[in-house]
């Protein structure tokens, strides 16, 4: 049901769709775009076209688009990861994630949510009558085998053809495995060599477990995952989700945060403690060298204007504030520290050379009057 909607977006040049990776129930798919100058929009305007398409959009599928992540950061993962820990059990943990994600459906710009507890894996178990499987002679070990060599396959031996070496595996036909019900052509060897029907031996009883438990800081876990709509501020985001667990989790359990969001949250008070040591040790840097006080005070009062002018063309942009933006306003500070350092010492060699200071100082900012 993917294919066709990929070939309805004009951008997409080539695709390639997998199913059963990296669970049997699951599936992935890339998406090439056109270069560049063959394409008029961005890819994040063709994921936000993609998303109404397919999430939610084909019944009884879950599936949702993802721009390849920066920094080679798994392709699978997203920007909010918060982490539900409990020592208790995990059917109370799945419905408090359950009843957090309900209500977390409704934060704006929060999309693509999803869980990796998910406790509806469908399975068949079966039980085996042990009395009837030693009535008639049969052994437990050889049923065992029997059913993991026939629906799950396995490697018996090699041949070689023209040089090259394959393997041979002895596996019922894909046909002939499709129902449950197939299991009754199945037959075991009984006493004195008797085929018996495994059907006599044993009774199917359809169910579901979880497809996969997890741990996280050795306590039982659950991580909800979502993405963010374009620019929305992912601190604001984790403010309002950490919010609704704290307000929907049961007494013992615990909150954390894990991948991005784990690191975003760590940095935060470390970006605010880096960004005033960073502005007094350019002061006292400046200081010494401009032998003054005054000088490096009216070059560091460009910072706020600066910040200002990033922040201002971080909203028009329709950017957000996290971790990659906050670097770059670090970064900002000392490109523009650099043009004040310039600036005033310009100005005060033409000051030095009897030149009036508004003059020295328009000359000066003039000079310096380039993009960054």
């Amino acid at each position: 049901p993917m294919e066709p909607i990929f070939r309805q977006v004009p951008e997409v040049d080539r695709f390639f769709v997998g199913a059963g990776f990296p669970q049997t129930n699951q599936g992935i798919a890339f998406l090439g775009l056109q270069d560049w100058e063959e394409r008029t929009r961005s890819q994040q305007t063709i994921v936000a076209e993609l998303q109404p398409k397919i999430f939610g959009g084909i019944p009884g599928v879950m599936a949702f688009p993802l721009n390849p992540p920066s920094l080679g950061r798994s392709a699978l993962s997203k920007p909010i990861e918060i982490v539900i820990l409990t020592s208790g059990e995990y059917s109370e943990l799945n419905t408090v994630v359950q009843s957090v994600m309900a209500e977390a459906r409704q934060i704006p710009g929060l999309i693509n949510m999803d869980t990796d507890l998910k406790l509806n894996k469908p399975q068949i178990e079966i039980q085996l009558a042990r009395d009837k499987t030693a009535a008639v002679g049969a052994q437990v070990d050889a049923i065992g085998r029997i059913l993991e060599t026939l629906l799950g396959g396995r490697n018996v031996t090699t041949f070689k053809q023209n040089g090259k070496e394959y393997d041979v595996v002895v596996q019922v036909s894909d046909s002939a495995r499709s129902s449950p019900t197939d299991i009754t052509h199945i037959f075991v060897r009984g006493e004195n060599g008797k085929m018996i029907p495994l059907s006599n031996l044993v009774t199917l009883q359809e169910g579901v477990a979880p497809r996969e438990l997890n741990h996280f800081n050795q306590l039982r876990a659950a991580k909800i995952t979502a993405s963010l709509a374009p620019g929305v501020d992912q601190g604001a985001i984790l403010d309002q989700l950490e919010s609704i667990v704290r307000e929907k989790m049961a007494p013992g359990m615990q909150i954390d945060f894990d991948g991005e969001s784990r690191e975003f949250k760590q940095s935060g008070a470390e970006v605010v403690f880096t960004f005033i040591l960073a502005l007094l040790f350019i002061y006292l840097v400046l200081a010494a060298q401009f032998e003054s006080f005054v000088s490096p005070f009216i070059i560091m009062l460009s910072v706020p204007l600066s910040i200002a002018g990033g922040l201002a063309f971080l909203y028009m942009a329709g950017g957000s504030l996290n971790i990659y933006s906050q670097v770059g306003l670090i970064t900002l500070i000392g490109l523009i520290t650099k043009h004040g350092i310039l600036i005033v010492e310009f100005a005060n060699q033409r000051m030095a050379d009897g030149q009036d200071r508004f003059e020295a100082v328009l000359e000066a900012a003039v000079l310096r009057l380039r993009p960054i």
